[in-house]
């Protein structure tokens, strides 16, 4: 079966590679999705997370790397043949979105489904914007994402 992981990664977290890692190896194939987000200013461009998260993924042989742009994802989940979507949770308070989110993409695709994996604990309390943050301010990342992913927020913030 494939599945598909839509998200910003921008930048990728040691908790989404955890559920990437997780979910390559619940499904024969994982497409890691590079998707818009139209209430975020990104500091990756879209080519340059898709290039950290092929890096970051490449000991995953099932996992591959494509961009959402302009487009429903439950229509590019049916147009790759997927049947899954997987959402990694944090907390209760991103139940609440995704949980939306899976019904409606369910009315619209009722074949997908969406899968939902809780984030390990040692990962809980990471995202994105405050590994960006503790990076701006020149603090220690290590740990807080993959190590292929650290040139990437050291070019970006070089003192």
């Amino acid at each position: 079966m494939i599945a598909v992981y839509p998200g910003s990664f921008d930048p990728v977290t040691s908790g989404h590679l955890d559920i990437i890692a997780r979910a390559a190896g619940m499904f024969e194939r994982l497409i890691v999705l590079v998707a818009a987000n139209s209430s975020k200013a990104p500091l990756f461009a879209a080519p340059e997370r898709v290039e950290m998260l092929r890096a970051c993924c490449a000991p995953l042989p099932n996992v591959s790397v494509d961009t959402l742009e302009r487009r429903l994802l439950v229509d590019y989940a049916t147009e790759r043949g997927a049947r899954a979507i997987v959402k990694g949770l944090r907390a209760v308070s991103d139940f609440e979105y995704e949980f939306q989110m899976a019904l409606l993409n369910r009315r619209l695709q009722p074949q997908v489904e969406t899968v939902f994996l809780m984030t390990s604990a040692e990962h809980s309390y990471l995202s994105s914007s405050i590994v960006k943050e503790i990076a701006r301010l020149g603090g220690d990342i290590t740990g807080l994402v993959p190590d292929a992913a650290v040139p990437f927020l050291e070019g970006k913030f070089a003192r």
